[in-house]
C-alpha cells in the first residue's frame, strides 16, 4: 500500500511541476517589499500593477485578490490603482516574535485566467519596547573574602525589540566596589555580569544596594533599571562549578508537562552551608519560559506546552549557587523536534455560487493547503469523492482547482456536495476535510410539456360569459425563468372561427373561459390549439389541441307548423256529421330546435268544447274522432292541444283548432260576412219602409208585412250568429297553457265562417283573437282527457 501511495505521490508531483512550468510566468521569484511596524492604516505598500507589468484595468478585469497564508487580512488591493495598502497596524513583535528578519508571505491571485504572483512583506522593527527585568530586585551575597576581578551573574532584562533596538548595554550605579560587563550569548542576546573591583568587608559596610540599567540601541535609546541590592557574607572561598559549560538536550514537542528534559549538576568543594548547591535560571522570560528547574536536584522539567512551529530551539541560562553565596552557571542548549500534531489547513480563495449546466471544464473552486509541520509531516495529498463529475488540478505551488469534468445535467442533479480531503504524509497521518455544495444553474434546454397531447371539453349551450370550462396544464423540467410557462391561444386554422370572441385562456395556470353563451343550435363543436412558452432566452414552447363540444340544453320550444298560428284568421276544420269513429280530422305538426330528447315531442288534447268527441294521438299529432257524430253535437268545437317536447324541464307550445261539423261538403252553409252584414244594416230601413207602406196600405197588408219582416229578421240574426259574428268578452278560463314553459304563453283562437251565394265552398279566415286567459281547470279537463283517453285509444 505505501509503495501504491508514493506512487500516486510521485505521478502527482510529476503534474505538479508541469503546471508549475507552464505558470513559470508568474515569476519564479517573488517580489520583496518592506515596511515599518506600527505603519497606520491604510498606508502605501506599493504599487502591484506597474511592479508586475500589468495594466491597471487589468486587475479588475481578471479578478485579482490578495491571498494568505491564513484567514486574517493583513493587506488590501485598490483594484482601480494597483496600489497595495496596509489594512490595519502590524506589530512585529505580535506577529513573529523574536524571529528575524520577520517575513509575511502573500500572493497575489488572478482568477480569470488563473496565474499567481509570490510575494513577500518584511516588516522592519522600531524601537516601540523598553527594556524592562522581570524582578524589581535582584539579591547577591557575596562573602567578603571574594577577590576583586570576580564575576557574579545578573539576570537580563527583556526587550521585545530585536538588532540595535534590543538591549545593547548594561551598567551600574557609580560605586568603588563593582562595575558591569555586557556578554554575549550565541543568539546575540546581552547578557550581565558584575566584576567585583574592590574587595569587601562586611564590617564596614555589610549591604549594597545599586542600580542596574539596561540600555537598547534604539534612536533614541530606551533604558529600564532594577535595583541590585548585595549582602556581605562571612568567607566562602569555593564557587560551585558545573561538570559541563554546555548541555545539549531534544525534546519531542508533544512531550507531557513536568516530564524531564535535562539534568545539570555543579559541585562545591566547601563543606556545610557553603557546600550545599541551589540552582536557578538566571536569565528568560520567566512568565513564557516553558522549562523549569529544581533547585536542588538540578533537573530541569517542561512546565508549557511546546511548539514546534512557534519556536524549534532554547538556550537557558542555569545558575548554581552556595550557601555562601558564590555561585557558577553552565548554558542548556534545548531543541524541539517536530512530531506530526497539526492537521493539513484549507483556505478557500474563490468559490463560485453556481455553475451552470452544459458547460465542460469550469472552474468551481481555487483553493490552497498548508500544513505547519516539517518533513514528511508537512507534504500534503489532495482528493475528492471518485463517484463525482469534477476533477481537482494543482496550480501553483499548494493551490488547486476545482473543476467539472463533464458537461453537468441540472434536471438530472441541481446540486452535488463536494467533499475535499487534504492528508498529510506524517505519522499517524492526519486529514482536514471540507465540504462544499456545488448548485447547478439552469440553462433553458428544455420546452414545456403539456400533460395530453389533446383535451376535450364539454360545455352546456346557453352558458353564463366567462364561465370556466376546463383547464390545461404544461410543466417545464427547468428552473426559475426558463420553468414559468405562459399559455396563448394560437391562430385557429381556420380562418372563419371567431376563437378570440369564444374562448379566452389564463396566461399563469392555462385555464380556459368561454366568452359568451353557446348556442348548440349554431355551433356543436369546434377545436384550437393552445401553446405553452417559458420564459427563458431563447423561449422554448409545445403546442396542444383542445376540442369543445357544446352539449344541447332544452332552450327551445316547440313551434307549430301546422295549424298556423299566424294567419289573419283562424284555421276551421270541417267534418261531416256522417263521419265514422277514427276520422282525421287534422293533423298538428311541430318541430323543436333542440336535439336529442329534447326534440321528442308529444300531443296532448287540453280541452274541447265537447270532451270525449275528439282525440289526439300522442306521438304524431293525428286529431281524430272519438265517435259517431250527432245531430245534438254543436256545430261549431274549439280544441286547445298540448305540444311537449322531453326535455329537462320540459317545454311545450299550445295551439287552438277549430272544428266546425257540417252535413255536407257541396251545400252552402252560411252566408258572405259581407252578406250578412248589409242584411243586418239594411233590415231597419226594409222595417220602416214596411211600416210607411202599411200605414199608407192597410192594417191588413201591415199585419202580412209585420209578421213577414218579423221573420226575415229572426232569420238574420239566425245567420249573424251562426256565421260571421265574434263572441265578446273573454274565452272560458280552462283555455290556458298549462306547461308555462312554451314558446307561446297564450292559446291563440280563430273564428272561421263559410261564404254562400257563389254555390262554392270556401273558407275566409278572421283576425286571430288574443284573449288574457287566465289558468283555471286544467286539473278538471286533464282528468276528463284520461277518461277519455282511455275510453278510445286516444293520447
Amino acid at each position: 500500500m505505501e509503495t501504491a501511495l508514493a506512487k500516486t505521490s510521485q505521478k502527482r508531483q510529476v503534474i505538479f511541476l508541469i503546471i508549475l512550468l507552464l505558470l513559470w510566468e508568474a515569476g519564479s521569484e517573488a517580489i520583496r517589499y518592506s515596511i515599518p511596524e506600527e505603519t497606520e492604516s491604510g498606508s502605501f505598500v506599493a504599487n502591484l500593477a506597474k511592479d508586475l507589468r500589468l495594466r491597471v484595468g487589468e486587475l479588475a478585469t481578471r479578478g485579482a485578490r490578495i491571498h494568505y497564508n491564513g484567514n486574517k487580512q493583513l493587506l488590501r488591493l485598490d483594484i482601480k490603482t494597483g496600489n497595495l495598502l496596509l489594512h490595519e497596524k502590524l506589530d512585529r513583535e505580535v506577529l513573529c516574535g523574536a524571529t528575524d528578519p520577520c517575513i509575511l508571505q502573500f500572493q497575489l491571485l488572478l482568477e480569470n485566467p488563473v496565474q499567481f504572483f509570490q510575494a513577500d512583506l518584511q516588516l522592519t522593527d522600531i524601537n516601540d519596547h523598553y527594556p524592562e527585568f522581570l524582578d524589581r530586585e535582584m539579591l547577591l551575597k557575596i562573602p567578603e573574602s571574594v577577590q576583586p576581578g570576580t564575576v557574579f551573574p545578573l539576570k537580563i532584562a527583556q526587550d521585545f525589540d530585536i538588532g540595535n533596538n534590543t538591549v545593547q548595554n548594561y551598567t551600574i550605579s557609580p560605586n568603588s566596589h563593582f562595575h558591569v560587563v555586557t556578554h554575549s550569548l550565541r543568539d546575540g542576546r546581552k547578557y550581565p555580569e558584575l566584576v567585583l573591583d574592590e574587595a569587601l568587608d562586611r564590617e564596614e559596610q555589610p549591604e549594597l544596594s545599586l542600580t542596574l540599567m539596561a540600555v537598547d540601541g534604539g534612536a533614541p535609546p530606551r533604558s529600564g533599571t532594577t535595583a541590585v541590592r548585595i549582602e556581605v557574607v562571612d568567607i566562602n572561598d569555593n564557587a560551585p562549578e558545573f561538570l559541563q559549560s554546555l548541555y545539549e538536550a531534544q525534546v519531542p514537542e508533544d512531550s507531557p508537562l513536568n516530564s524531564l528534559v535535562v539534568t545539570v549538576s555543579a559541585r562545591d568543594l566547601d563543606a556545610g552551608m557553603n557546600g550545599n548547591v541551589a540552582y536557578t535560571l538566571v536569565q528568560g522570560d520567566e512568565v513564557t519560559q516553558p522549562f523549569a528547574i529544581d533547585e536542588i536536584t538540578g533537573e530541569i522539567r517542561l512546565k508549557k506546552a511546546l511548539d514546534f512551529e512557534a519556536s524549534q530551539y532554547y538556550n537557558v541560562q542555569i545558575a548554581a549557587t552556595d550557601g555562601g553565596g558564590l555561585s557558577g552557571k553552565c548554558s542548556v542548549a534545548i531543541q524541539v523536534m517536530d512530531v506530526n500534531d497539526n492537521a493539513p489547513e484549507l483556505t478557500m480563495s474563490k468559490l463560485a455560487s453556481s455553475t451552470p449546466e452544459n458547460s465542460p471544464e469550469t472552474v468551481v473552486a481555487v483553493f490552497s493547503v498548508s500544513d505547519p509541520d516539517s518533513g514528511d509531516n508537512g507534504r500534503m495529498v489532495c482528493s475528492i469523492q471518485n463517484d463525482l463529475p469534477f476533477l481537482l488540478k494543482p496550480t501553483f505551488k499548494n493551490f488547486y482547482t476545482l473543476v467539472t469534468e463533464r458537461p453537468l445535467d441540472r434536471e438530472s442533479r441541481a446540486e452535488y456536495n463536494v467533499t475535499i480531503t487534504v492528508t498529510d504524509l506524517g505519522t499517524p497521518r492526519l486529514k482536514t476535510q471540507h465540504n462544499i455544495s456545488v448548485l447547478i444553474s439552469d440553462v433553458n434546454d428544455n420546452a414545456p410539456a403539456f400533460t395530453q397531447t389533446s383535451y376535450t371539453l364539454f360545455i352546456r349551450e346557453n352558458n353564463s360569459p366567462a364561465l370556466h370550462i376546463g383547464s390545461v396544464s404544461a410543466t417545464d423540467t427547468d428552473a426559475g425563468a426558463n420553468a414559468q410557462v405562459t399559455y396563448s391561444l394560437l391562430p385557429p386554422q381556420d380562418p372563419s372561427l371567431p376563437l378570440a370572441s369564444l374562448v379566452s385562456i389564463n396566461a399563469d395556470n392555462g385555464h380556459l373561459f368561454a366568452l359568451r353563451a353557446l348556442d348548440f343550435e349554431a355551433l356543436q363543436a369546434f377545436e384550437f390549439l393552445v401553446g405553452a412558452t417559458d420564459r427563458g432566452a431563447p423561449a422554448l414552447s409545445s403546442q396542444a389541441l383542445v376540442r369543445v363540444q357544446v352539449l344541447d340544453a332544452n332552450d327551445n320550444s316547440p313551434f307549430v307548423l301546422y295549424p298556423p298560428q299566424n294567419g289573419s284568421a283562424p284555421c276551421t276544420e270541417l267534418v261531416p256529421r256522417a263521419a265514422e269513429p277514427g276520422y282525421l280530422v287534422s293533423k298538428v305538426v311541430a318541430v323543436d330546435g333542440d336535439s336529442g330528447q329534447n326534440a321528442w315531442l308529444s300531443y296532448q288534447l287540453l280541452k274541447a268544447t265537447e270532451p270525449g268527441l275528439f282525440g289526439v294521438w300522442a306521438h304524431n299529432g293525428e286529431v281524430r274522432t272519438a265517435r259517431l257524430l250527432s245531430e245534438r253535437d254543436a256545430a261549431k268545437h274549439r280544441l286547445l292541444l298540448l305540444v311537449k317536447d322531453n326535455g329537462e324541464p320540459p317545454r311545450s307550445a299550445s295551439v287552438t283548432l277549430h272544428v266546425l261539423l257540417v252535413d255536407g261538403f257541396s251545400q252552402p252553409y252560411l252566408p258572405l260576412p259581407e252578406a250578412a252584414a248589409d242584411a243586418a244594416q239594411a233590415d231597419p230601413l226594409t222595417v220602416y219602409l214596411v211600416i210607411a207602406l202599411a200605414s199608407v196600405s192597410s192594417l191588413f197588408l201591415f199585419s202580412v208585412l209585420a209578421f213577414v219582416a218579423v221573420r226575415l229578421c229572426r232569420r238574420s240574426r239566425a245567420a249573424w250568429v251562426g256565421g260571421c259574428s265574434v263572441p265578446e268578452g273573454h274565452l272560458p278560463g280552462h283555455l290556458v297553457d298549462v306547461a308555462g314553459t312554451g314558446t307561446l304563453s297564450q292559446s291563440y283562437q280563430y273564428e272561421v265562417c263559410l261564404t254562400g251565394g257563389s254555390g262554392s265552398n270556401e273558407f275566409k279566415f278572421l283576425k286571430p283573437i288574443i284573449p288574457n286567459l287566465p289558468p283555471q281547470g286544467i286539473s278538471e279537463e286533464i282528468e276528463e282527457n284520461a277518461i277519455f283517453q282511455n275510453n278510445f285509444r286516444f293520447n
